[in-house]
């Protein structure tokens, strides 16, 4: 073996740049093996960030020393806050982005870690020692294409799409991870070899159109916000000009032409077989699913600044290029429209979860994670919180036997929400975030996530001492606020009493706040300290409901359970425990076919066998 390194991570995506980002960050040598360097970040599908659920993750990304939220506070062109006519528990930041500025965004602040060097190539294989004598299976490096080897005590699989990627326009079939971008075939067979079951999944992308063809007077405006807020709490303000978005919708005319051309499509056609995105479905699909529709939202975005592509959001598809041109010119808007690329959907291997750990970790093979789409996993913030996660595990790990594997809770992240969910409910079709999904949600809020997180960040080593300067200014100046509201009043009711009331805005906080001597107070905090008042009673509820939850957490399972020797438990909840193999009872009483009835079951044997409580373990 030549080229030692402490972390591989394999793919250049938003999972393995941030993995890179993390491990590098920690000390550990790491290499991110990349076909293109210059394809690093690159986005294959829509170019933006956040969203519901997804604009949370990226702050927890961001909260912990990650990259995603830095990035795309350089790159981003039109940035908004969703869902601000409902309360703050579920307002989610979003930024479309320059295409060209974010990757080139990403690729500059990985130059900066001095740990981290990137390899431009292929993997073919991975170099596993056999278990033997009860030891398992462990990985020890990688082999590029042209036969150059790499060693290495971790590795961070990060494949995307490209794992026997194929594309699919109509009945044209391209070898592929994205457009212009060949697949990787062999790791497949070598995963395959090594004992993983694989799936086959699907994703697609819609058409897009000369931004110079397009009636923008047919469509509605969608502005940027006035008050632009970063993603990065390593930031005040957004500096760059801002670009309009642009919605229209689908008529009859549209949908007409794609239900006289369904046998044409790959998704019907039965040439595509794998799951699609439920959350994401195609415009075929959409035709087909909600056939009472008369029409569907189509958002029109810039790709970038001097970009003259505009991205068609809302009519992915994968159905022949000259169904595709009927269908866009069917839509008045775009009645000249000039295709500049068509939709086309992608299938891809992945890695069912239920053969990984919690920290991302292969129960098969040691010192071999799994990050991003290879997880069944859509979306890049999804990917990226996998990937940092992936990236500290596999950085500890070099560290020594006594690396505590970080795994964030449920009450503590919407990234534990995430690994949680793939782990206990592993997919069958692509797994992507929402608020919904969450069942502390109103612990788990976009304002907040420096205040869940960026201790945690500081205690694994990933904030640095400028980040965490300015968590302890922020925490200072919200302490004396809280003394304020504690102090003074208004309209003869106490301040934090009053904060409460529904007609009090952040302006009308501010004026009322008497901060004279206080120095300058941050509307962010002001804005935080408003939020917490009026969510303080749900938030107190919601606590005694994570203390529960974490006292079942608290209960471990050992490891090595046979379940089938478990005496009063069903069959099927049998096969999925022995499946999932969960760490906690908690853990267990989420999986997928498991009832209350089978957790007593659990419990009493439990008990019956000398398990017992671990109050400290719920910390």
């Amino acid at each position: 073996m030549s080229g030692g390194f402490d972390v591989i991570v394999v793919g250049g995506g938003h999972a393995g740049a941030e993995a890179a980002w993390a491990a590098s960050q920690l000390g550990a040598a790491t290499a991110l093996i990349t076909m293109d360097r210059r394809a690093i970040g690159r986005m294959s599908c829509n170019p933006a960030i956040g969203g519901l659920g997804k604009g949370q993750m990226v702050r927890e990304i961001d909260a912990l020393g990650g990259l995603m939220g830095l990035a795309i506070d350089r790159a981003g062109i039109q940035f908004r806050t969703l869902n601000k006519s409902k309360g703050p528990a579920v307002w989610a930041p979003r930024a479309q982005a320059d295409r060209g500025l974010y990757p080139t965004a990403v690729q500059a602040l990985l130059a900066t870690s001095p740990n981290l060097e990137i390899i431009e190539g292929s993997v073919e294989s991975l170099d596993v020692v056999p278990a033997t004598g009860g030891e398992p299976a462990r990985v020890r490096g990688v082999t590029l294409d042209g036969g150059r080897t790499l060693c290495a005590d971790a590795v961070v699989l990060t494949t995307g799409t490209f794992l026997r990627g194929l594309m699919h326009c109509g009945k044209k079939q391209t070898a592929g991870g994205r457009v212009g971008e060949a697949a990787a075939v062999g790791l497949s067979g070598v995963l395959k070899n090594l004992g993983f079951e694989l799936g086959r999944l699907k994703t697609g992308t819609p058409p897009r159109v000369h931004r110079d063809t397009v009636r923008y007077d047919l469509c509605t405006v969608q502005p940027a916000d006035e008050l632009l807020e970063p993603f990065s709490f390593m930031n005040d303000v957004i500096t760059q000009p801002q670009v309009d978005c642009w919605i229209t919708w689908t008529n009859a005319a549209v949908h007409d032409h794609i239900r006289a051309n369904l046998d044409r499509a790959p998704m019907y056609s039965g040439q595509i077989e794998s799951t699609g995105p439920r959350y994401c479905p195609s415009i075929e699909d959409k035709v087909v699913r909600f056939a009472d529709k008369p029409k569907h939202q189509i958002f029109l975005e810039p790709e970038g600044y001097d970009d003259e592509r505009i991205y068609c959001n809302g009519i992915s598809t994968s159905l022949p290029e000259n169904v595709q041109q009927a269908f866009v010119r069917s839509v008045p808007a775009l009645a000249d429209a000039r295709i500049l690329q068509y939709g086309y959907a992608v299938e891809y291997d992945f890695v069912p979860t239920h053969q990984t750990k919690p920290s991302l970790e292969t129960k098969l093979v040691d010192g071999l994670y799994i990050a991003g789409q290879i997880n069944g996993t859509s979306g890049y913030e999804e990917a990226a919180g996998q990937g940092l996660v992936a990236g500290v595990n596999a950085a500890g790990r070099c560290g020594g036997d006594g690396h505590t594997p970080f795994v964030p809770r449920r009450d503590e992240a919407y990234i534990g929400v995430m690994i949680d969910d793939l782990i206990t409910k592993p997919p069958t079709e692509p797994y992507r975030m929402f608020t919904s999904r969450a069942e502390y949600r109103l612990q788990l809020r976009s304002d907040n996530a420096d205040q869940r997180l960026t201790p945690v960040g500081r205690r694994l080593g990933l904030v640095d001492d400028d980040r965490w300067a300015r968590y302890e200014s922020k925490m200072r100046a919200m302490s004396r606020v809280d003394g304020l509201c504690a102090e003074c009043h208004a309209d003869g009711t106490p301040l934090r009493q009053w904060l409460r009331r529904p007609e009090v805005t952040l302006a009308t906080f501010a004026d009322r706040l008497p901060v004279n001597g206080m120095g300058p107070i941050g509307s962010d905090v002001l804005a935080q300290v408003l939020v917490e008042a009026k969510y303080s009673g749900y938030v107190d509820r919601q606590s005694q409901q994570i203390e529960r939850f974490r006292k079942l957490e608290a209960v471990r399972l050992p490891g090595g359970i046979d379940y089938a020797n478990v005496s009063g438990l069903r069959l099927e909840a049998r096969e999925h425990l022995s499946r999932v193999e969960p760490r906690t009872l908690g853990q267990a009483a989420r999986i997928t076919g498991i009832n209350p009835a089978d957790i007593t079951v659990l419990w009493v044997h439990l008990t019956a066998n000398g398990a017992r409580f671990d109050e400290s373990s719920a910390a």
